[in-house]
């Protein structure tokens, strides 16, 4: 029985690794819960799961979330930053899934690696602002780090049993997103709606955006590079509209491995968990016969700047990628609430790169100063593109 505690248990990725805890009672159990603000689905996930630990973001919530649940539950709720680092750290756990959305992650991942324990990551924003600082405490600390997201759970599964020297190029597939084939004209006047149609993946609102622009992908190079010691340099996206090949490693013989699979989140997240061993999902397999067949087509950077942008900011290094991040962050939620258009994401981000004074980063606080002022720079300058 491995016990496992979840960061961002009511997000898209919190829900899916609770229907494969569902389906394996025997095999894994929920022992801490955190959220955000849904106290609805966190109360039911409490009823369901029985933590004895739950975090929400305030105390109020806190208090309403205590006043929803039924007699005879036995619970601790905390709230806030630490009611969030208590969960991470939670001395019953053996592993935390990392699955907060945004800059939020970082420090409840650290806190969990500093407290010895595995990480099933799927918060990318961990390690896009401060990866070299994260995987140095991996390394103190001699905990796992196991990728959840699909690419980089892919890539990892792609390279077990070979040499990490061999290794020569990754190549992390990108859907395209709901955009791929529209005029960059027309980008100019899509709307919020029409951004989070996502033609594959069922995902979160900000990540469905981050992947209609290519950000997503963008940050998903930047974790790449340090979940794999690989330089950007070696790192390439190929679009793959029908995300079945989830992402190829090529090694120094020329040869390349796949790793393939409907696209539904619950198989990496089912890895990451159970990892070393594999766990019998009931989900549909791949049908290569439905398939049939399998495209790849190189990202068209003018038309989709934001993954230039991550690729420069992974370059630049130092507290870069933190920027890059947190105007992002500021920019999507402006566009979801019709403050700024489609194309304005991009500029936003553009501008607060070009404004940023390049810190090594070396430090926890540089990084959070430098992810402080992108946000604020950002929203400054909102007005000016509407």
């Amino acid at each position: 029985m491995k016990r496992i505690a979840i960061l961002g248990s009511t997000g898209s990725i919190g829900r899916s690794a609770l229907q494969v805890v569902e389906q394996f009672p025997d095999r894994l159990q929920v022992v801490a819960l955190a959220a955000g603000r849904n106290i609805d689905l966190l109360a039911e996930q409490i009823h369901r799961f029985r933590p004895k630990l739950a975090a929400v973001f305030d105390l109020q919530l806190a208090k309403d979330l205590t006043n929803r649940l039924q007699p005879g539950i036995e619970v601790e709720v905390v709230a806030g930053s630490q009611g969030y680092q208590q969960v991470a750290s939670c001395a019953e756990a053996e592993m935390i899934l990392s699955s907060m959305v945004g800059a939020a992650g970082l420090i409840p991942t650290l806190s969990a690696i500093r407290a010895g324990k595995d990480v099933a990551l799927a918060n990318k924003e961990t390690l896009v602002m401060a990866g070299a600082l994260v995987m140095g405490e991996v390394r103190r600390s001699q905990v796992e780090l196991l990728p959840v997201d699909s690419e980089h759970n892919a890539i990892f599964q792609a390279m077990e049993g070979h040499r990490r020297e061999d290794l020569k190029r990754i190549l992390l597939t990108a859907s395209g997103g709901p955009f791929l084939n529209m005029p960059k004209e027309q980008l100019e006047s899509v709307t919020p709606t029409q951004a989070l149609a996502h033609p594959n993946w069922a995902m979160g609102p900000k990540i469905s955006i981050d992947s209609a622009t290519l950000m997503n992908k963008g940050l998903e190079v930047i974790e790449a590079k340090w979940l794999f010691d690989m330089p950007v340099e070696k790192i390439d996206v190929h679009v793959h509209p029908q995300s079945i090949v989830h992402s190829m490693v090529e090694y120094v013989d020329g040869s390349v491995i796949a790793q393939m699979g409907i696209p539904d989140m619950r198989i990496p997240i089912a890895y990451a968990l159970a990892y070393p061993e594999r766990l019998e999902l009931d989900l549909p397999r791949l049908d290569f016969f439905n398939v049939q067949t399998l495209t790849f087509q190189e990202p068209d950077l003018n038309r989709f700047p934001c993954l230039k942008l991550a690729f420069a900011a992974c370059k630049a290094g130092g507290t870069m990628p933190a920027v890059l991040n947190a105007a992002n962050e500021v920019a999507v939620q402006a566009f979801l609430d019709n403050r700024i258009p489609f194309s304005g994401i991009p500029r936003l981000v553009n501008q607060a790169m070009e404004e940023h004074a390049l810190d090594p980063a070396a430090e926890l606080e540089a990084i959070l100063d430098a992810d402080a002022w992108a946000r604020r720079r950002t929203e400054e300058e909102i007005p000016n593109l509407r």
